[in-house]
């Protein structure tokens, strides 16, 4: 596939994840997400060549232009859409497969000072929710959901949906095919609370102890007066 066909299917993934999408030069001209993955493309192909500095000044224009930070050695697949963009960071060793969903202000970071492998894998068809940090060499599974604002600190199976601080997998559907599988929505407000979820199963626990004791539950109404000193 040529530079002008990858562009063409960039910009028809524009129309196909944003509903405020409306005409092919609207996309061309005001979507930065879009012009941050081209800069990065031309900046990743001079890293690749060992051009470096070049590599690295490319990826500075375009966070200046975009707001959003790719280091010119994250590894991109085809098909990835970032959303608005802005405040988007992705580190040198990140890799994103095909077909992944990035809203503004998510972080790829890393948690080590080492030269090797130490920002986030993102599989195929993955959506990250706006504000959220995936941090260190962890795999976040194919068709998998990180919700806003989440922090993952540890890897994630496939078909997952991730909330929370420290992150946690709140479902998980097991494995199955990719085929005519559309890509899934975050929709935030019925994402389950793992803090909420929790407490009911505590509340519940405690519930069935009750039961099973006995215990009664209401406050007496025959409690005795205080005696007088």
């Amino acid at each position: 596939m040529n530079i002008f066909q990858r562009a063409r299917e960039d910009v028809f993934v524009a129309f196909e994840r944003d509903p405020a999408a409306r005409t092919v030069l609207e996309v061309l001209l005001f979507y930065p997400g879009l012009h941050a993955l081209w800069w990065h493309r031309a900046a990743h192909a001079l890293w690749g060549r060992n051009f470096r500095l070049l590599a690295r000044l490319a990826a500075a224009v375009s966070r200046f232009l975009t707001g959003v930070e790719i280091h010119p050695g994250a590894t991109i697949g085809s098909r990835c859409f970032i959303d608005h963009g802005m405040g988007v960071v992705i580190g040198e060793t990140a890799i994103i497969g095909d077909d992944v969903l990035i809203y503004q202000g998510v972080s790829l970071g890393g948690t080590s000072l080492g030269k090797g492998k130490r920002h986030p894998t993102i599989e195929d068809f993955v959506v990250v929710g706006l504000g959220a940090a995936i941090l260190g060499p962890v795999t976040i599974g194919r068709h998998s959901r990180v919700g806003a604002g989440s922090v993952v600190v540890a890897s994630v199976p496939a078909h997952s949906t991730v909330v929370g601080v420290p992150g946690r997998v709140v479902t998980e559907s097991g494995e199955h095919s990719d085929a005519g599988e559309p890509m899934l929505s975050l929709d935030h407000a019925a994402l389950p609370d793992p803090v909420v979820r929790a407490l009911t199963e505590l509340r519940e626990r405690v519930a069935n102890l009750e039961s099973e004791t006995g215990a009664d539950t209401e406050p007496s109404d025959s409690s005795e007066p205080d005696r007088e000193r």
